[in-house]
């Protein structure tokens, strides 16, 4: 048999004690020069080729013109295995539906159930069933954790046995935090591992979830999105995905953020250029000088609103600092030795010296023309400059509704009018921002500002917090903000995806008699990443995604209506007007904050025992056996008759 080319570039990386084997693109290139021209995430894709290529799904054929895409700019059809798979409780479920339905197959057979596991690895982390039913008070967490294990009980049982029961299954119980910041901070590992014929093989770390935002951890130079549950579970079971090799849109960053704007400012500049741009079905990666100026959590950011601009993915080359990230959250600093090296040995490594990679088109963005922003109401592209906030609801305002002026409805049991234009929900919520500690430090920092000058959050305000992990209750309390943001009603609500995707409780009873009746037009103010018309609540017609200062700020001015700077979100205790720019922390305020509150022994700690679970959790009863113990009486999970 002829020597493949996988065969040919099969080659061993000593890194310290250890030596990995893998396959070195540095050979292929030999033959086909212009791969070192290629996008580092085209470059993950042709390593994924080339280390399974078996000439059945994966050919020499797809290799080659894959390695010449930066001459061509054709690819075909590929037959991508990524390393891993993420799934969320939601859209999760029904796979492990079918694995047990599987396994009590093969006992009908008379064959082994425990034969029956995922062959890729799988985490299910859980974070889609808390909603906030309670908000505003100290015990707002406990009690909608309670009510949580109430209305979940059955899923919780069969969750909690798939645990136990499947091998290369985890599942990260509930309380723990967003998947796509447990996968940032913990699961991803950027260059992945496997002991294979005796050997440690290295490639780069890959991953397909049943959750759009998995793209996420496209910050952290992982290439990944999301998928439908059959390519999921699919992909678990250690099937190919096919698909197209797609044109590749470099996004050039130059330049620094100025002062006053956020990550959250930039992404959504990204998204409405994006969106004009059109990038379905495309890879968008970012490349310049800007990276050097932009923190992991701030690329983190970006990666996770690319369902928004509408890419398959968002992705960030390995850098310096990837590396740093990689530390700072704890892990292991043999897995950051080897991410550098191998980065470097494939040509993944970002070096601002080096030549651009060829791109099907560029786009750039100089950060210092980024300016403070919020999106809505309707769509994240929609982006308008916040001094534009009002005017701009105004108009939507007279096309939805004819009124040029607000209309006000008096609130049973109180002395305050409910208009249009009033935000009822302020939430600091999803992946987007929960998982950057400089947007919610800043959130931090204006709330202790307006704590500490008298300023309170306006009455008919839902006022919550759902930080993405237990990190960032752990960094915040270290920074003594914690007591700030509770002091203006932003108390933890739980740990999880909660208003961005519709879990935002009801709002006050009274309030949504006055809606209803009058006809409002009330708003929302979230640090999410979708704004749809009825996504948020069904009494909230128009939805703003804000940063998590500026979610703080416009529970204080109870209003979109006001126009931020020119008029005062309050009083101080003096009755002096105070306005946003007197609450507003500098740049330089916020990193030193995150530099002195955030160590890697707090994501050690916080993660140790990730897959252990509250008392909660642990407390669940359920059956230890191979095969699931089907209750015919259940009306949530049942045994399907696939088999």
């Amino acid at each position: 048999m002829s020597k493949t080319l996988r065969d040919a570039c099969r080659a061993n990386l000593t890194v310290g004690s250890k030596t990995y084997r893998y396959y070195a693109l540095a050979s292929l290139a030999k033959t086909y020069p212009s791969l070192a021209r290629l996008p580092f995430s085209l470059k993950v894709l042709l390593e994924n080729l080339l280390r399974n290529q078996d000439e059945s799904s994966v050919t020499a054929a797809d290799i080659e013109a894959l390695a010449n895409w930066a001459d061509s700019g054709e690819g075909g059809e590929i037959a991508f295995r990524p390393s891993r798979v993420l799934m969320q409780d939601f859209t999760g479920v029904p796979a492990v539906v079918d694995l047990a339905a599987m396994r009590d197959a093969m006992g009908t057979i008379g064959g082994n159930p425990e034969k029956i596991n995922p062959l890729s690895p799988v985490d299910l982390v859980i974070d889609h069933s808390v909603m906030v039913d309670y908000a505003g008070g100290p015990d707002a967490a406990a009690k909608n954790t309670a009510l949580e294990f109430t209305r979940n009980k059955e899923r919780y049982e069969f969750l909690r046995w798939g645990a136990g029961a499947f091998d290369n299954f985890r599942v990260v119980p509930p309380g723990t935090g967003i998947c796509h910041q447990v996968n940032l901070e913990y699961l991803a590992q950027t260059v992945w591992t496997r002991d294979e014929d005796g050997e440690t093989v290295a490639y780069p770390d890959s991953v397909v979830g049943t959750d759009s935002h998995t793209t996420m951890v496209n910050g952290l130079a992982v290439l990944g999105w999301g998928v439908g549950g059959i390519e999921a579970e699919a992909a678990m079971l250690g099937q190919p995905i096919s698909m197209l090799v797609p044109d590749v849109i470099g996004f050039r960053l130059d330049g620094k953020l100025p002062e006053g704007a956020t990550a959250t400012d930039l992404v959504l500049m990204i998204v409405e250029a994006l969106r004009k741009r059109g990038v379905v079905g495309k890879f968008v990666e970012f490349f310049g000088s800007g990276l050097d100026q932009l923190s992991l959590a701030d690329r983190a950011t970006i990666a996770n609103m690319a369902p928004e601009y509408g890419a398959t993915c968002g992705f960030f080359p390995i850098d310096d600092e990837a590396l740093n990230y990689l530390r700072l959250t704890g892990r292991d600093d043999d897995r950051v030795a080897l991410v550098e090296a191998y980065a470097k040995a494939q040509g993944m490594w970002r070096d601002s010296d080096a030549a651009d990679p060829h791109f099907t088109d560029i786009l750039s963005l100089d950060l210092a023309s980024v300016v403070p922003s919020m999106a809505g109401p309707k769509r994240p592209q929609d982006r308008v400059a916040l001094p534009d906030v009002a005017a701009s609801f105004a108009s939507t305002l007279a096309d939805a509704t004819g009124r040029t002026t607000p209309k006000s409805m008096a609130i049973d049991g109180t002395d305050y009018s409910l208009s249009d234009g009033d935000v009822v929900i302020a939430a600091i919520t999803s992946c987007t921002n929960t998982s950057n500690p400089s947007v919610l430090v800043a959130a931090g920092l204006v709330a202790k500002a307006a704590h500490e000058r008298g300023l309170t959050v306006q009455p008919w305000v839902k006022t919550s917090l759902a930080p993405g992990s237990q990190v960032v209750s752990a960094y915040l309390d270290k920074a003594g903000l914690t007591s700030h943001l509770d002091a203006l009603g932003f108390h933890t609500v739980g740990y999880g995806c909660t208003t961005c995707i519709g879990n935002s409780g009801p709002i006050d009873a009274p309030l949504a008699k006055a809606v209803e009746e009058g006809g409002l037009t009330v708003t929302s103010v979230l640090s999410g990443n979708r704004n749809f018309e009825g996504r948020i609540s069904p009494h909230v017609a128009a939805n703003y995604l804000a940063s998590p200062p500026l979610v703080v700020a416009y529970a204080l001015a109870g209003s979109v209506s006001k126009v931020m700077n020119d008029d005062p979100l309050g009083q101080d205790k003096d009755g002096n007007d105070v306005y946003l720019r007197d609450l507003w922390p500098s740049n330089d305020d916020i990193r030193k904050v995150v530099d002195q509150v955030i160590s890697a022994e707090m994501f050690r700690e916080r993660y140790a025992d990730v897959f252990k679970g509250t008392a909660e959790w642990q407390a669940i009863k359920t059956s230890a056996g191979l095969t699931f113990n089907w209750d015919d009486g259940s009306t949530y999970v049942q045994n399907p008759p696939y088999f």
